[in-house]
């Protein structure tokens, strides 16, 4: 047995009467057709605001002179609000006409006079329907418009953006001021509370890196390490390969409020920064938990992440070339060079300030028969360890070079002759205590130190430190080796003094 099914037929168009006699809304329904549903209120039921905005709009509303004429000015502003719904004027035959100029300004489409027949009926229908079409097609282009704008205005937006990412990673060639700018920048997309990177350098000759990391802040001990693990695992999963240490560096010293933020107090996001085919670092981004970045928003974040990728790789190559170029490639402390440069710069501040400067010149005894005895590579292990002694024993204000061969200088800015005799005693000390051991082979080494130094107040030219310095050192190895001497003044300068 075949149920029968009810097919549901179009629904028919809405339209209102206000206040439309019986004889007038047969007319209407006569001429619209049985394609239009009539909903006639009687005077006194006309709709109010909440019929006036259902969902369910007519598509015309059928209103005689008569009643509009006696309806209050507020009700007719809220009839004429109603822009999806075309109002028609019927005058009675017996009605002065209205001139076309007052039927617009009361808001309608057109007036029809009875008797309302049917060609008068069809055509302000047609004309409603026309009006209300052509209303929906600029509707519907302003919407396209509007789309268009908006997706432009995004565009642009998004333009501005990696345009200000662009200058903010280019204006700076130092990797600490590139991540301070880039946290600023990117919290412009993405509500960013903190963002850590981590890089990693292969040695040479050998398969381990070490890998440099850049906190945000200042961090208590228990949150830094939390974060530590973090980048160090993220390195390890993006094949950094066996670490043989790392180093901390916080590009914002300051300790502040949020860098106690854990990796746990909101939602984090580890990217790769990547140079070709070779991952050298991660950002780790600490942002606002639930946040969502819409399709277009997350390519323009991953085009900006790439740019600062390169802007970053840039910044280590720089460093690293600036390395190569101010230290000593055995050693890694400053070379004869940079020493050049930072001794004529001190000089002139002393001349200016009148302040203490001292200078160490470092001699190692008898180290051609290291070389001689054990070989090349036992003299650079020497070498190397004197290094560290220099490095570990003075201020970061001071300046540690070789200054070629075996032969060491040390600048003491701010330092009497006194605390540089001092500060040569320990060094020499450090190097004597020092005990080698390669290819199964015992030895030590001695050095011989020459002090120099211009006191504030002293008449003495300072031009010469460097000469007094050498000749101290000369009379230490003239003396024995393994002591320090003090240069002393010339005759005319203690005259003088």
């Amino acid at each position: 047995m075949q149920k029968k099914m009810i097919k549901r037929g179009k629904r028919p168009e809405l339209m209102w009467g206000l206040g439309l006699s019986e004889q007038l809304k047969k007319q209407v329904e006569m001429g619209v057709g049985p394609g239009f549903y009539i909903r006639n209120y009687p005077a006194g039921a006309f709709p109010w605001t909440k019929e006036l905005n259902q969902n369910e709009k007519p598509s015309a509303a059928w209103i005689p002179w008569s009643v509009w004429a006696e309806m209050p000015e507020f009700r007719r502003e809220e009839y004429r609000s109603q822009d999806s719904t075309q109002r028609i004027l019927i005058q009675d035959i017996n009605d002065t006409p209205l001139e076309m100029d007052t039927v617009l300004a009361e808001g309608f489409l057109t007036v029809v006079r009875t008797p309302l027949t049917r060609p008068k009926v069809q055509d302000a229908v047609f004309r409603a329907k026309e009006v209300t079409s052509m209303y929906s097609d600029i509707y519907r282009m302003t919407e396209e418009i509007l789309l268009e704008r908006e997706l432009l205005a995004r565009k642009t937006d998004q333009l501005m953006f990696l345009n200000k990412i662009l200058a903010s990673a280019t204006e700076s060639l130092d990797a600490t001021t590139i991540l301070l700018n880039a946290k600023e920048t990117l919290s412009l997309v993405l509500p960013v509370k903190q963002l850590h990177a981590g890089f990693w350098t292969h040695q040479l000759d050998s398969e381990v890196t070490d890998v440099e990391i850049f906190l945000n802040g200042t961090m208590p001990p228990e949150v830094e390490s939390m974060w530590v693990e973090h980048i160090m695992a993220s390195a390890a999963d993006m094949g950094s390969g066996p670490v043989n240490g790392f180093q901390v560096v916080h590009t914002d010293p300051a300790r502040r409020q949020e860098y106690t933020l854990t990796p746990k107090s909101g939602r984090l996001v580890t990217l790769p920064l990547t140079a070709g085919q070779d991952t050298f670092g991660c950002l780790a981004l600490l942002c606002e938990p639930d946040y969502h970045l819409g399709k277009d928003q997350v390519e323009t974040f991953r085009s900006a992440v790439n740019h600062l990728g390169l802007a970053l790789r840039n910044a280590l190559m720089f460093k690293e070339v600036k390395l190569r170029a101010d230290r000593d490639g055995l050693t890694r402390i400053y070379n004869r060079h940079t020493f050049d440069e930072r001794l004529i710069y001190e000089i002139k501040r002393r001349r200016r300030y009148n302040h203490d400067l001292s200078l160490l010149m470092v001699d190692l005894d008898h180290f051609k028969q290291v070389n001689d005895t054990y070989g090349h590579k036992a003299g650079d292990m020497v070498l190397c360890k004197v290094g560290e002694i220099l490095t570990e024993t003075f201020r970061g204000t001071d300046l540690a070079a070789r200054y070629g061969g075996e032969e060491f200088v040390v600048l003491l800015p701010h330092t009497t002759e006194r605390d540089a005799w001092a500060l040569a005693e320990r060094v020499r000390e450090a190097i004597q205590s020092c005990e080698f051991h390669f290819d199964g082979h015992d030895f030590a080494v001695t050095a011989s130190i020459g002090v120099a130094s211009v006191e504030a107040g002293a008449l003495t030219k300072d031009d010469d430190l460097l000469i007094k310095a050498d000749k101290a050192l000369y009379e230490a190895k003239h003396n024995g080796r393994n002591t320090v001497v003090i240069s002393k003044p010339k005759v005319d300068q203690i005259s003088a003094q």
